[in-house]
């Protein structure tokens, strides 16, 4: 399935645009407002830049990446997990461990070269309204534990693998010792974070929580905080612009010139920025080019 996948996207490099630097993107709204911002921070750097903007899910990007048809895109430090075959190395629970190790890995093995990457995380989250009442103002999972077990009321929109895989609810639950009953879950069997904010956001079948990944853009728009995860329940998912060594060589700048950029992706920030394509239906390459003309990145 990835082979013929690869034959569709295109001609080996050699065959693209000269000195061309393709840069692609997963099929998501993240993925493609942070292809976007790479895209138009190399070409600003008067370095010629193909997109491939949104060209498919996590294994034909990446397949695509390894076989040398696109040159950078951005990848979440937590799937070193899955392409390496160690899901179950503690140093994905850790930024800067899973970070380092990713990176390691990938320049023994490919010759690829994960740039530093932003300081935000999009993990499983579970937000919550702002309205709980005497819930912590510090807004983390240990609180969440405390408020339940001080009978708090509480009801948790999410995805039945969300609620039974053990990666996700159960490792929440096991981290900061709470346990939601079945009356304190809607459980949606095709849910999806759109579908389960919305329902938190609304107050559906009096759901006052929801699951969502962390930067996603309905957050922000909707009025919802994610509960941070102090512990480590869940995989670290850093996003990081990941480029093929001998691209790197021919154009060194673009280490450099990506760095700051990604340094000013905060948690908040792209929270912001996804709202802007996902909820208000705003263009990525426009948002991503406004962005950085906004924090000066470009002229």
């Amino acid at each position: 399935m990835i082979i013929a996948a690869i034959a569709a996207i295109g001609p080996p490099r050699a065959a693209l645009a000269a000195g061309a630097v393709v840069v692609a993107s997963k099929i998501d709204t993240e993925g493609a407002l942070l292809g976007n911002i790479i895209a138009e921070v190399i070409s600003a750097r008067g370095i010629a830049v193909e997109r491939k903007i949104q060209l498919g899910p996590t294994n034909i990007v990446r397949a695509a990446l390894l076989a040398g048809q696109i040159d950078i895109y951005p990848e979440y430090t937590g799937n070193g997990g899955i392409f390496f075959h160690r899901e179950n190395d503690p140093a994905w629970k850790n930024a800067a461990e899973g970070y380092a190790e990713v990176k390691r890995l990938d320049a023994a093995e490919n010759r690829l070269v994960w740039l530093n990457p932003a300081p935000a995380n999009n993990t499983w989250v579970i937000a919550i309204r702002g309205d709980l009442p005497k819930f912590r103002e510090r807004k983390c999972l240990d609180d969440l534990a405390a408020y339940l077990a001080e009978a708090g009321r509480f009801k948790l929109a999410a995805s039945a693998e969300f609620v039974e895989s053990p990666s996700a609810l159960p490792a929440f639950e096991k981290t900061y010792g709470f346990h939601l009953k079945a009356e304190q879950l809607l459980t949606l069997s095709g849910g999806n974070t759109a579908a389960t904010l919305r329902a938190a956001a609304e107050g559906i079948s009096g759901v006052n929580a929801a699951m969502a990944y962390g930067t996603d853009g309905e957050l922000a728009a909707l009025g919802l905080t994610a509960l941070c995860d102090d512990k480590g329940a869940q995989i670290v998912y850093t996003p990081s612009p990941v480029v093929r060594q001998s691209v790197l060589d021919e154009h060194p700048e673009i280490a450099a010139a990506l760095e700051p950029v990604f340094a000013s992706l905060s948690l908040e920030t792209l929270q912001m920025l996804n709202a802007r394509i996902a909820v208000a239906g705003e263009d990525a390459g426009a948002v991503a080019a406004d962005y950085l003309k906004s924090k000066h990145f470009l002229p």
